[in-house]
């Protein structure tokens, strides 16, 4: 790496901060028309020249996050949290152009019938769970507080309702033996096809910007799409395997394999007690697999994550703070965006 890349960069002019936190339309022509300009008055190199491979790993930086009227906003303590986040996201993304190889977006992607969804569970008189209210665990299930909803049997099994019940019970079993968080019933939520699956605009343009700047593609990675398995990490779903040992769903070993080999992984997203925590932790067990020394190369942007916090519902800011101190504890870094890339590489 040249110490001209390491050179923070100034932020270009159609970055508008008050934009973070709505939705809108990039228009790219017009980006990456200026992105090649920005390339020429800047002398940014192409990714391919990089020296010190560094990836950015954005964590579900999805309007269903991180916009404020959306299904499951993450405000954090402040409640702007997601808002705040991405506003410092974009500017990092920006200043640090010339640096950045790669940069990976995550994205949670659901359909209606899915094991955390309201329609999956009904009470003794049909009644659906309140979403984000209710977590169900496997004495809800003994006990007949909740089961399976039947209808759903049909799109999920082929009609087979005794399969999809064993399915379920040995899912939210194994969640509970696996000690991870119960299963939470979530409002439906990052709907493919939707408009709350989409990235947050402003960080949209960012990437797109830097996809035409440094000529280096964005790398998407889906995640969540399976009916039977909560998919918090990216690198694999919340349980592998159902009651027959049968597969529910596998690691991204091509990912892990990526994260592993790059020089650099900076870390952002939402939410930090969930999908960024569950994420950091399948890539710390992987590092500790191979060499615990390359969680060194891992780096935390904890003002671009927030915790989930629902007033009067939920708040797991000191399990995202633990988790954090855990990280830092077995030798990854926790930095802030507004740090230069030179003082902490």
């Amino acid at each position: 790496m040249n110490t001209q890349s390491l050179t923070q960069l100034p932020i270009p002019s159609h970055f508008n901060p008050e934009k973070v936190g709505k939705v809108w339309r990039v228009p790219y022509q017009q980006r990456a028309t200026e992105a090649e300009a920005w390339t020429r008055q800047h002398k940014i190199p192409p990714a391919s020249l990089d020296k010190t491979r560094i990836c950015l790993l954005l964590i579900d930086v999805q309007n269903t996050f991180c916009i404020p009227e959306f299904e499951l906003f993450v405000g954090g303590k402040s409640g702007t949290g997601a808002v705040d986040d991405n506003q410092r996201l974009c500017e990092f993304i920006y200043r640090n152009l010339g640096v950045i190889t790669t940069i990976v977006p995550t994205l949670d992607s659901h359909t209606a019938m899915q094991i955390f969804h309201p329609i999956f569970w009904v009470n003794a008189v049909g009644e659906h769970p309140s979403p984000a209210a209710t977590s169900i665990t496997p004495s809800d299930i003994e006990q007949g507080i909740w089961k399976v909803n039947p209808a759903v049997a049909n799109s999920i099994t082929n009609g087979d309702y005794e399969l999809l019940e064993k399915h379920a019970y040995h899912y939210v079993k194994q969640l509970s033996q696996d000690g991870k968080y119960p299963l939470t019933v979530w409002p439906y939520h990052s709907m493919l096809g939707g408009i709350g699956h989409a990235l947050v605009s402003a960080v949209e343009e960012a990437i797109f910007f830097h996809c035409i700047a440094r000529q280096s593609q964005t790398q998407f990675e889906i995640k969540g799409d399976h009916p039977l398995t909560e998919n918090y990490s990216v690198l694999r779903p919340e349980v592998l395997e159902s009651f027959d040992q049968s597969a529910l769903g596998k690691k991204n070993t091509r990912l892990i394999k990526q994260l592993l080999e790059w020089d650099v992984v900076i870390i952002a997203g939402q939410a930090k007690s969930h999908c960024v925590a569950w994420t950091i932790e399948d890539l710390l067990i992987e590092i500790k697999q191979v060499d615990a020394t390359l969680a060194k190369k891992i780096y935390l942007l904890e003002d671009c994550t927030s915790p989930v916090v629902v007033s009067d519902v939920v708040d797991y800011t000191e399990q995202a703070d633990a988790a954090f101190n855990r990280f830092a504890e077995a030798g990854m870094h926790i930095v802030r965006s507004t740090e230069s890339l030179a003082s902490f590489l």
